[in-house]
């Protein structure tokens, strides 16, 4: 049912992904990466943040692969990675499978009681 091996193989990436993730100011960041490359400045601009703090979670994000930083002369710009979040899709699509189980179930307990609370086709209440 479970497929460890995601898990066991990936772990240290997915910690990464998941730790990078799990801050909205970096999602934020990679939200605005799938519209194309931006520079650290135009990806710290939205936060009104120092670029010394915007690059600490750009670094964070190049730690768990989700970003490319491209260094031109004095200008840093930045390419989306989505290739880890793959792994990271594999591994919650285990809990998607779950949940998904468990809701078709709930849905048919909810049909039979209904069914059973209905009166008969044909016969008035």
């Amino acid at each position: 049912m479970f497929n460890n091996m995601v898990e066991l193989e990936d772990s240290p990436r997915l910690d990464a992904v998941f730790h990078a993730l799990g801050d909205a100011t970096r999602r934020r960041m990679l939200h605005e990466l799938t519209e194309g490359a931006r520079t650290v400045s135009q990806l710290a601009e939205p936060f009104e943040m120092s670029l010394a703090a915007a690059s600490k979670h750009i670094k964070a994000l190049e730690g768990a692969g989700l970003i490319r930083r491209e260094v031109r002369g004095r200008t840093h710009v930045c390419h989306l990675e989505a290739g880890p979040l793959a792994s990271a899709n594999d591994w919650l699509s285990v809990y998607e499978r779950f949940w998904t189980g468990r809701l078709d179930t709930l849905e048919q307990l909810l049909r039979d009681a209904d069914a059973k609370s209905s009166p008969p086709k044909g016969t008035k209440s």
